[in-house]
């Protein structure tokens, strides 16, 4: 991963190829996917993971497996409280996953890519249309 610093205060992380396709591998399987879309819901705090469990109805021995893939994947994070071990979405990463998949999005426009701001642009965008773009 490459590290490029923003305009803005914060340090912003560039992925490579090979990162996002490794995140992408992480998310590409239904339990996954339902804990990391829970924990992006449930913000920063994030959750313990037998709360994580039983929201979700997969079993904990499961569940340890999982979250080990999206850690790996530098999805998720951890932190012991108490006894517990407490999961969260990685905003960072995420952010960094969206910006490198949108990255050329709109021939380099991205602000022309808001998803549901133009009744035209989404029907243009409905699977099996493929949309021209000149150089």
């Amino acid at each position: 991963m490459l590290l490029t610093v923003s305009a803005s205060p914060q340090y912003r992380w560039r992925m490579d190829q090979s990162d996002a396709i490794a995140r992408l591998s992480a998310l590409a399987q239904e339990h996954r996917l339902d804990v990391f879309r829970l924990l992006v819901q449930v913000g920063e705090e994030g959750l313990p993971a037998g709360e994580i469990a039983q929201a979700l109805g997969i079993a904990t021995n499961s569940l340890s497996f999982h979250l080990d893939r999206l850690r790996h994947a530098e999805l998720v994070t951890q932190r012991r409280q108490g006894r517990s071990l407490i999961y969260a979405a990685n905003y960072a990463t995420m952010d960094g996953l969206l910006a490198y998949l949108t990255e050329n999005c709109c021939a380099g426009l991205p602000g022309r890519c808001v998803p549901g701001d133009n009744p035209a642009k989404a029907k243009a965008a409905e699977p099996g249309r493929r949309r021209r773009v000149s150089a």
